[in-house]
C-alpha cells in the first residue's frame, strides 16, 4: 500500500501519489535492531531502566523510521456517498468521531508522508479544537462549520487552513457526488500554515513484541447507532482490517484499510455548545482497549491538559506498547 496510492484529480481520474522524502527507508530499522538498538520507542531522551535512547529518527504517531515533519490534520468525510475516501491508507494516525445523528465523521493525521490529495473533505466539531492541542500547532484542513467553531479555530494554536478561507487548496472531484466530493493538496495546505508544529511525542509508546496478559480476539465493533466501525484480526496480514456499516473499508485505489494497533477510547459525549453535535472529551482519564497482534487489552488513558499528550497503561502499571504502524483510534461513548 505504500507505494501505488491513487488519488482523485481534478478531472475525476486517478493519479499516483506523490510521496514527500520524509520516510527513512525500512531497511535502517532493521540494520538499527540488528546493531542491538533496543526495540521499545519513546519519545524522550532516556528509555525505561536506563536503555540508551535510539539514534534513528522515529515516528512519535507509528513508531517507524521518519524525520520530524510538518503536523496535518484532515477533517474526512465518512457519509456512505464520501467512500471510498482518498489517502486515508497514507494517514500516521486515523481518528474516528461521533457526530449528529450517531453518523461518523474521520479525522487524518498525516506527518510522517504526504499524499498528492486527500478527502473527501468535510466540517470541523468543537471539540476538534481541544482534540488537537496535543499535537502543538498542527494545520488543520476543513470545510466549513459553524460560525462559532471558525471563531474558536480562529483563536486557537491550531492554523485553520479551510475550504472558505483558501480555495485554492482545495477541488471538487468527480467520483462522488457534493457535497462528497471535495478534496485537498495536502501540500498546498500546508503552505497556508507556514510554522506549523512538528511530529513530537504525543504519549504513544511502540514495541516489535505485544506485551504479555492480552485476551485473544478477532473482532471488535463501535457503533454510533446509525454508524459501525468494525475492526477483524487478519493472521494473514498482519494488521486489523477495517469495515464500515459492515462492509469492507478500502482506499480508491482498492486496497483495504487497516492498522496495526486500534484503539477505541471510552470518553464522555455530552452535547457541544450548540446542544446537537456530540462532544468528545478527550482530556481526563478513563478506560480504552487496545487490539494489537490479534489480542486485546484492557488500559487506562490518561490526559491531565488539553496540551498534554494521551497515555496508556496496563492493569500492570505498565505502559501499553503499541505495534509499529498505522494507529486507529475510535472514540466510544463512556457509560
Amino acid at each position: 500500500m505504500l507505494g501505488n496510492t491513487a488519488s482523485p484529480t481534478p478531472t475525476g481520474k486517478t493519479r499516483g501519489a506523490r510521496r514527500t522524502p520524509r520516510l527513512l527507508a525500512a531497511l535502517a530499522l532493521v540494520g538499527a535492531l540488528s546493531a542491538g538498538q533496543a526495540a521499545f520507542s519513546w519519545a524522550g531522551e532516556t528509555a525505561p531502566h536506563g536503555n540508551p535512547a535510539p539514534t534513528e529518527a522515529t515516528s512519535p504517531f507509528t513508531g517507524l523510521p521518519a524525520e520530524p515533519a510538518p503536523v496535518l490534520a484532515v477533517k474526512i468525510d465518512n457519509h456512505k456517498g464520501a467512500r471510498p475516501q482518498t489517502a486515508l491508507e497514507d494517514a500516521d494516525i486515523v481518528f474516528v468521531e461521533k457526530v449528529e445523528g450517531g453518523l461518523s465523521r474521520l479525522l487524518g493525521l498525516y506527518s510522517s508522508k504526504l499524499p498528492t490529495a486527500v478527502g473527501p473533505v468535510r466540517s470541523a466539531r468543537e471539540y476538534n479544537i481541544e482534540q488537537l492541542r496535543m499535537f502543538g500547532r498542527p494545520a488543520l484542513a476543513y470545510s466549513g462549520a459553524r460560525a462559532e467553531v471558525v471563531d474558536m479555530i480562529n483563536a486557537s494554536t491550531l492554523y485553520g487552513v479551510s475550504h472558505e478561507d483558501f480555495p485554492d487548496a482545495y477541488y471538487r472531484g468527480t467520483d462522488h457526488e457534493a457535497p462528497h466530493n471535495l478534496y485537498g493538496y495536502p501540500d498546498k495546505i500546508l503552505q497556508e500554515a507556514p510554522a506549523a508544529g512538528t511530529s513530537d511525542d504525543i504519549g504513544f509508546r511502540f514495541a516489535d513484541d505485544a506485551p504479555a496478559g492480552g485476551t485473544p480476539t478477532t473482532e471488535r465493533a463501535v457503533d454510533y447507532g446509525a454508524a459501525t466501525t468494525s475492526f477483524t484480526w487478519s493472521a494473514e496480514e498482519d494488521r486489523w482490517l477495517t469495515s464500515f456499516d459492515d462492509a469492507p473499508a478500502t482506499s480508491s485505489d482498492g486496497d483495504r484499510l487497516g492498522g496495526k494497533t486500534i484503539v477505541v477510547q471510552k470518553v464522555a459525549m455530552p452535547p457541544d455548545s450548540s446542544g446537537e453535535t456530540p462532544y468528545e472529551e478527550t482530556v481526563g482519564t478513563g478506560s480504552a482497549t487496545v487490539l494489537r497482534d490479534g489480542q486485546a487489552y484492557e488500559t487506562t488513558w490518561d490526559r491531565p491538559t488539553a496540551e498534554a499528550g494521551t497515555t496508556f497503561t496496563q492493569a500492570n502499571g505498565e505502559p501499553m506498547t503499541f505495534d509499529r504502524g498505522q494507529v486507529w483510534v475510535v472514540y466510544e461513548e463512556a457509560k
